[in-house]
């Protein structure tokens, strides 16, 4: 197994008389793109603020690279970058201006880890231009720059693709996994950008109405909802038929939806021959993450 470097153990935060988190337990580990998605009031932003110690839980543990955040918060966040919401930079300074100011506050930042940084984030060619200039997407790499200048093993992006246009989409997608996998980081990513979770993520956490619903790799998580398309006819006899034998909803394009068997799917399409139905077509279909999360989720709409 993988060195873990952010472990949440039994973590729940009251306000007032609310429970708004109920007793998470997850670990990140070295070198993975890890996925955090809950539907509106989930309590996903909640559980984020006390990862980055903006608030206290009411009890549990969070650890970083080993050290609580409790009880040694200055040597866990020494261990954590974060980026929550947008990046907060100085327009009318430089990239290079900004990345100055921020080291100062840290220690052990010179000048040679500050190129090496923006070398990283690849920013080169601009980082001596005012940020107000900047696209978007260029903002976001500098605010990771700024989140990198401490030389964290565990970066926290709060939906880092928000705004971006496709193409700018599809390079965050790519700078996240380089972090991973030539950097060895730990990146946690909070997004409601569904599709791109599946693209980025090693493993995904889906937290509703302040718990863990399902922790699990994006292809685990998928191979565990395939389905059986069945394109038949006529459709009303064949789905009177599959529905004394197994579950069957409709699809939108006049299809039957199954869940998959290999050993059951023969013989389900032998009862419907045998009793007078045109199978035209079946095939297996791996939901797409969206299709997953709703069902798990009950249909409520992501953050």
């Amino acid at each position: 197994m993988s060195e873990i470097t952010l472990s949440v153990t039994g973590v729940r935060k009251v306000i007032g008389k609310r429970e708004i988190i109920k007793g998470l337990d997850f670990d990140l580990r070295r070198g993975e793109v890890f996925g955090f998605l809950g539907p509106n009031g989930a309590g996903k932003t909640t559980t984020i603020r006390m990862l980055v110690g903006l608030i206290r839980p009411t009890s549990g543990t969070i650890e970083i690279c080993g050290y609580n955040v409790e009880n040694q918060f200055a040597e866990a966040m020494g261990q954590l970058g974060c980026i929550v919401e947008n990046p907060e930079l100085y327009p009318y300074l430089t990239g290079w201006e900004n990345l100055e100011h921020f080291a100062r506050m840290l220690p052990e930042t010179d000048l040679d880890h500050m190129s090496e940084v923006v070398n990283l984030v690849r920013l080169q060619e601009r980082i001596h231009d005012p940020v107000k200039t900047y696209s978007l997407g260029m903002r976001q790499r500098l605010g990771i720059a700024q989140a990198l200048l401490g030389k964290p093993k565990v970066l926290i992006l709060d939906e880092p693709t928000n705004g971006l246009d496709p193409m700018g989409i599809r390079e965050m997608r790519s700078f996240i996994r380089f972090l991973a996998e030539e950097q060895g980081l730990t990146v946690l990513v909070s997004s409601h950008l569904l599709s791109e979770i599946q693209l980025m993520c090693d493993r995904v956490a889906i937290i509703s109405k302040g718990e863990i619903i399902e922790v699990n790799s994006v292809d685990k998580l998928l191979a565990l909802q395939e389905r059986l398309v069945w394109n038949v006819s006529p459709i009303v006899k064949a789905k009177s038929i599959l529905d004394g034998l197994t579950t069957v909803t409709e699809g939108r394009d006049g299809t039957l939806i199954t869940p998959y068997s290999e050993s059951d799917g023969a013989s389900w399409n032998r009862r419907l021959v045998e009793q007078g139905v045109e199978v035209k077509e079946m095939h297996r279909k791996l939901p797409a993450l969206e299709d997953l999360f709703l069902e798990l989720t009950g249909g409520e709409s992501v953050e």
